[in-house]
This record gives structure tokens, C-alpha cells and sequence, in this order.
């Protein structure tokens, strides 16, 4: 049977970047001489792979990495100077640090344990080599005087902010994909065993067991898995014989087909399509945030300048052909801004053992 476009759906998952290239400094010995080439401009999908292949080399000497887009190279902290003339080989450029990754993820473990309070999140910065904590308006002054104490104890290696908006998870009664009056956004559509699903947002799927393409419609997808909190994924099986490309929705854009599914890099520009606000631009800003929502905990997500907004929960965010995440949730909106953060798709395909088609 033929199968007929939904409209208004993103589609499917994600594949890995471009391979980097190393290059070595020449030394010469005249004085006058030309001083050595700086690396070579990369891609964000090459250094992604860059940083990640730098990270495992280094070991404890490497404190993360950022992607700087205007000048097209990786930055990766160090905190051995020796490992500085191993990173300018591969094609990046060192900077020395005072906290290794193992210093800010013990703050991170303090923090867990100490003020996980609903209305914070934290991540590790690369570009200030801190752990930086958001409170949002509900959290009280008490709250925030406790948060505060603890982050005092850790020095250094932590910084408190004030959020005015407020994290949320972003389902709200709308359009889209409906259930239950509910509505969400499709991520990507995914095989899975040669059948046809696709990905959206865990907190949808937790309230949500049955999905239509519009408000009270016949059913088109129902729930094989659901994730929330502690990640932020679903799994929904179509039951209808409904065209699924993989492609995400550009709304007056067309659409942009998704060959692939990839790591994130922070300092990478990203794309956000969902039923509410449609498409948005950003950047990424950090990896691996926590996010204390009131529902629960979320670790591991992607956090971005990119807005959203209630309706937008599971929409697409993707670089290119490359699929990256799934909207989780975040503060503020597409008037006033605010940081938004995404469940890295790799982790969703890993756990069903789905991937794009």
C-alpha cells in the first residue's frame, strides 16, 4: 500500500562526523623564519570526532573540549602541558586548565547528593573549566541558600546563576502528535527489526500510551518503550499505514532529510523543529547537564541557546543530515529566550536498538 506524508513530522536518526586531520609544526631553523601553520579549519562534525577520539588518548590529561565556529578549530583543555604538543599534532589547539574532568565531576557528585533540588541544573562548561549551576524563579531562598553553600564548599570549580524563567518538561494540549490531550513533537522516525517507529520525548511517552496525527483522530502509533526520568526517550510503533521518511519537518522550509545520527559538540550550531514554535536556531553550550525537574531527575543531556516551548517535547534537533536530540525541556521561550536541553538520540537507538531508515 502506499503510504501517505504526515505532515508537520520530523524524521529519522543520526550517524557520526568526518574524520580530522592532523598536522605537524615545522621548526626552522632561521631565525627569520615563517612561524608554524595553526590547525587546519575543521568541520563541528570533525572535530566532534577530533575531540572524542583526543579524549580517550589523553585520558586524565584532557579537561573537555569546545568547538569555536568562526575560527574552525577545537579547543581542548589540558591540565598536563606535555599533552598540550599531542593536541596541536592532531589538529587542535591546547589550552591549560586548573580543573581536570575528574575535579568537576567529584563537584558534580556533590551536587547530586547534596542539592538536587527541582528547578536546578548543572553542567561542566569547557570554556570557563567550571560546573556551572542554573536555579531557576521557583527555587525558594532557603532552597537557594542551601545550593549556595554547597557550591561554596566545591570553590572554584563551581558557579551558581539565576535562571527567570522556569524548567519544564514541554508537553502541553495542542497539535501534532496527540494523545490522551496531550501533545508532543515526533523526533525521527527509526527501524527497528525492519519495522517501522519513531522517537519522541520519554516524559510524552509516560503520559501518553497512544498517538494520532491530530486531536481525537484514529490512532497511528502506540508505545513500545519509555524512559523518564533518569533519561528522557520513548519508543512509539506505528499501527497505521502512514508514509514515515526520514526527514525532519522545516515547516515553510520543506524538510531536511536525516541520513545519520551523531555526537553533539559544544560551540556546534544547531537546528530545533517542534509543533509549536516550528524551527529555531542556536548553539551548544554544554554535554552530559542535569536537570532537576519536578517530575524527576534527567542526566546526560545536550544543553542549547536554543528556545522551545510547551508542545515543542521530542521535536528534532539535528545539524544538517545529522540527528543529535530530543526535546526535553528547559526555561523561558522563543520571546524572551532561555536555555533548552536535549536527550542525545544516540542514547535512545542504543537502548532499543533502532536506528534511522
Amino acid at each position: 500500500m502506499k503510504h501517505r506524508r504526515i505532515p508537520r513530522r520530523p524524521a529519522v536518526v543520526t550517524a557520526a562526523g568526518a574524520a580530522a586531520l592532523a598536522i605537524a609544526a615545522v621548526a626552522l631553523p632561521n631565525a627569520h623564519a615563517t612561524p608554524a601553520p595553526g590547525p587546519e579549519p575543521l568541520s563541528a562534525a570533525a572535530a566532534g570526532d577530533l575531540a572524542t577520539d583526543l579524549s580517550a588518548a589523553l585520558k586524565g590529561s584532557a579537561a573537555g573540549s569546545y568547538y569555536d565556529a568562526e575560527a574552525r578549530k577545537l579547543v581542548v583543555n589540558v591540565v598536563d602541558p606535555a599533552a598540550a604538543g599531542r593536541v596541536r599534532d592532531a589538529g587542535a589547539e591546547p589550552r591549560l586548565v586548573e580543573h581536570s574532568l575528574a575535579r568537576l565531576d567529584a563537584a558534580r557528585a556533590a551536587l547530586k547528593a547534596k542539592a538536587a533540588l527541582p528547578g536546578t541544573a548543572w553542567a561542566m562548561d569547557p570554556r570557563t573549566n567550571k560546573v556551572v549551576v542554573t536555579a531557576d524563579r521557583t527555587v525558594t531562598a532557603a532552597g537557594l541558600a542551601r545550593l549556595e553553600k554547597v557550591a561554596g564548599s566545591l570553590g572554584d570549580r563551581v558557579e551558581v546563576r539565576r535562571s527567570a524563567g522556569a524548567f519544564r518538561t514541554f508537553i502541553e494540549g495542542g497539535d501534532a502528535i496527540w494523545g490522551g490531550g496531550g501533545r508532543c513533537s515526533l523526533g525521527f522516525n527509526v527501524v527497528k527489526d525492519g519495522q517501522p517507529y519513531f522517537l519522541t520525548a520519554g516524559h510524552c511517552t509516560e503520559a501518553i500510551s497512544s498517538w494520532s496525527e491530530t486531536q481525537g483522530g484514529p490512532e497511528i502509533g502506540a508505545n513500545e518503550g519509555s524512559s523518564f526520568p533518569g533519561n528522557d526517550y520513548g519508543l512509539v510503533k506505528y499501527t497505521a499505514e502512514v508514509e514515515h521518511p526520514s526527514a525532519v519537518d522545516l515547516y515553510d522550509g520543506g524538510t531536511q532529510a536525516i541520513a545519520s545520527a551523531g555526537e553533539a559538540t559544544v560551540g556546534q550550531q544547531v537546528r530545533r523543529s517542534g509543533s509549536t514554535t516550528q524551527v529555531h536556531d542556536g548553539e551548544v553550550t554544554a554535554l552530559n547537564a542535569t536537570v532537576n525537574y519536578q517530575e524527576g531527575t534527567v542526566e546526560g543531556l545536550i544543553q542549547t541557546t536554543v528556545c522551545a516551548e510547551p508542545g515543542d517535547s521530542g521535536g528534532s534537533l539535528f545539524a544538517g543530515d545529522t540527528a543529535l536530540g530530543l526535546t526535553s525541556g528547559g526555561s523561558g521561550d522563543c520571546t524572551s529566550g532561555g536555555e533548552t536541553f536535549f536527550q542525545p538520540v544516540t542514547e535512545a537507538l542504543a537502548a532499543y536498538g533502532a536506528e534511522i531508515g
